[in-house]
């Protein structure tokens, strides 16, 4: 999933970051209330995970803006306020779920997975085309008997691709899809990635199934050869 997370306090947003990192999500992980705005204007995410109290713009303003908009990814707000009149007023600007701080980032990570089964694009723990299966919670590809374990960006490209399959994927769209807002790839990430991608659908019998789609992008589906 594209996960965007706003804590202001660093000491708590960098561990929430890598754990979810770790866990095969791509991150935004901001601390400023008026720059997450921007990004829910800009940007796609798949979950919210808000801090109640942030700087110029408060996770709850960020909660409406974002229902306001009519996007409709689930919210969990992070915050030290565990009074029932506070979680009220969070479930009624429109979050899903609230995790009181100190945060454990296993349950933390527990309440993601919940969350994601909300999400427009869940599909199960499962995600599936023709014969080739991506395990999200062990990011192995596999396909028949033949498995294989993939790195975090790696996974993160290929559940981006199994989300969206038969269409072609442009180089920007897979750009914002995977790499941090503050964060600029080089000029041949994008390809490098593919490249590591194709060699680990080709450890499963599945090397074909990438297809580069010159001026355009890349298209991940199922050659002639192998539709039953």
């Amino acid at each position: 999933m594209k996960i965007l997370l706003v804590e202001d306090d660093p000491i708590q947003l960098e561990p929430l970051k890598a754990a979810l990192s770790k866990s095969g999500h791509g991150v935004d992980a901001v601390q400023d209330g008026a720059i997450a705005q921007r990004l829910i204007d800009e940007r796609h995410y798949d979950l919210l995970i808000l801090d109640w109290m942030l700087p110029q713009v408060s996770g709850i303003q960020l909660c409406q803006h974002y229902r306001q908009l009519g996007k409709s990814s689930p919210v969990l707000f992070l915050t030290a306020k565990d009074a029932l009149n506070d979680k009220i007023t969070g479930l009624d600007v429109g979050a899903d779920d609230y995790l009181i701080k100190p945060v454990n980032v296993m349950e933390l990570l527990a309440r993601v997975r919940a969350l994601g089964r909300r999400s427009p694009l869940w599909q199960g723990d499962v995600l599936t085309l023709s014969d080739l299966q991506l395990h999200l919670a062990t990011l192995m590809l596999q396909r028949q008997e033949k498995a294989i374990q993939l790195s975090g960006r790696e996974f993160q490209l290929m559940e981006y691709l199994l989300r969206h399959p038969r269409q072609v994927l442009s180089r920007d769209q897979i750009e914002q899809a995977l790499w941090e807002w503050d964060m600029v790839p080089e000029s041949k990430a994008v390809t490098i990635l593919i490249h590591r991608v194709r060699q680990r659908l080709q450890a499963v019998g599945a090397e074909d199934w990438l297809q580069t789609v010159y001026g355009m992008g890349y298209c991940l589906t199922v050659p002639e050869a192998d539709r039953e």
